[in-house]
């Protein structure tokens, strides 16, 4: 993806939601962060790892589900184990990123974009992969049915109209 298009992206959610949130989306970093507003900067960040599209698409999905209280939080307060995990960490990896990557799915249909599931191990245990895909698949499903989370609505629907792709459906949402 071209730093053009993360030029779009970032814009596009600066003056949008990012805006009426005092939350800038920032392409700069070798990891993914989140940093919210202190005494030295008046605005909360979100960073997104080394240029990519999608680990922007992935760290705003994460924001959307954020509350009030988290998003004051360095990472919004969440444990993070790097590449190595074992099975039990594997696991409750793989339980909190069902929602923020069926979002981030939504996001990339809306961005007109092809998404693949990130169980994010490499060093560690052997993953079932599939499995996990299809759990994210079922929450996006269930996402189109019950209504996404408000923030991620919104983004979807700003990322949608800008790309001008189709409205999100069942269908759309296949492996």
């Amino acid at each position: 993806m071209s730093n053009n298009q993360n030029q779009v992206l970032i814009r596009l959610f600066n003056q949008g939601l990012g805006k009426q949130f005092n939350t800038r989306l920032i392409d700069q970093g070798s990891e993914p962060l989140y940093l919210p507003a202190d005494e030295q900067c008046p605005f909360h960040r979100i960073f997104f790892a080394h240029g990519f599209f999608s680990s922007a698409l992935h760290e705003l999905a994460h924001w959307t589900l954020a509350g009030p209280t988290r998003r004051l939080r360095l990472d919004y307060g969440y444990w993070y184990h790097p590449d190595g995990r074992d099975a039990q960490q594997q696991a409750e990896f793989e339980r909190v990123e069902v929602k923020p990557q069926a979002i981030e799915w939504a996001l990339h249909l809306a961005a007109g974009r092809r998404f693949n599931v990130s169980v994010d191990n490499l060093g560690g245990i052997e993953v079932d992969r599939r499995a996990f895909q299809l759990k994210v698949q079922t929450q996006a499903r269930r996402y189109l049915v019950q209504g996404f989370p408000p923030r991620a609505g919104a983004l979807i629907e700003d990322v949608r109209r800008h790309y001008r792709t189709p409205a999100l459906s069942t269908q759309r949402f296949e492996f």
